[in-house]
């Protein structure tokens, strides 16, 4: 058995959206909804780090609950990580969900099946991935790819991510989710590790704790959730919240 906590890390500043966290939809700041979806899953209780006072005190209109870090962590898991020590100090919870801030449409079911893989002692970090049906995705490089073996129905062991068309050849290819469940000591060996060289080169986190070892386990789930980067993003999110497309 795992216990579980949530983590949204949460930054004001996006190159290409700026004050994304508290972009209204329908009504709402963007970081409310993506709150409201990890409560629902009800897999622990949930916690957003933010970057800013502001998204402390948006999320505690909405009736959740925030911490405040330091603005200048290179990414989400060094953040939520600083946050774990401050809503967890005694270390009660051995399994961290690390769901991004900018996930307004992440579905229930998702959250959940993240926690699947670590009943599984060998596995350190689970993570997601969908197949890909868009002909465009495959080689569109902002769709990262997951590869790996199955070792089980739905659940692969990662070998690679990559944002080339991978693997070549004929078959599916399946597109990677960046929600991740960390086990406690994982997530303390991940952090402490400096940047590898694939994760350099590809810009992809998650290659520095294949190259350190670790274990990394992708459960497929049905679809992936829009990801809000752009306005563009953003105006699709509020059509899809509003139709009532989430479950």
């Amino acid at each position: 058995m795992v216990n579980p906590v949530v983590l949204i890390p949460a930054r004001m500043a996006s190159s290409r959206l700026p004050g994304k966290p508290l972009a209204d939809i329908c009504g709402e700041p963007m970081i409310a909804h993506v709150w409201r979806r990890a409560i629902e899953a009800d897999v622990g209780p949930v916690f957003v780090a933010a970057d800013d006072s502001r998204i402390v005190e948006a999320v505690e209109a909405a009736g959740g609950k925030a911490v405040l870090t330091r603005p200048d962590h290179q990414s989400g898991s060094d953040r939520i990580f600083e946050a774990l020590g401050a809503v967890d100090p005694a270390g009660e919870y051995d399994v961290i969900v690390n769901v991004q801030g900018d996930l307004p449409t992440i579905e229930r079911a998702a959250v959940s099946a993240c926690l699947v893989p670590l009943a599984d002692p060998a596995v350190d970090i689970a993570t997601l991935a969908t197949p890909i049906t868009r002909p465009e995705e495959k080689d569109d490089p902002n769709v990262v790819k997951a590869i790996g073996a199955f070792v089980a129905p739905s659940r692969l062991r990662a070998l690679y991510f990559t944002r080339a068309r991978a693997p070549w050849g004929e078959g599916e290819l399946l597109h990677h989710i960046g929600l991740y469940a960390y086990r406690r000591d994982a997530l303390r060996r991940f952090v402490s590790t400096p940047p590898s060289p694939l994760e350099r080169r590809e810009k992809l986190e998650q290659l520095r704790a294949l190259e350190a070892g670790m274990r990394i386990d992708v459960m497929i789930v049905e679809a992936a959730p829009l990801g809000v980067d752009t306005p563009e993003d953003l105006e699709r999110a509020r059509e899809m919240l509003i139709g009532g497309l989430l479950r």
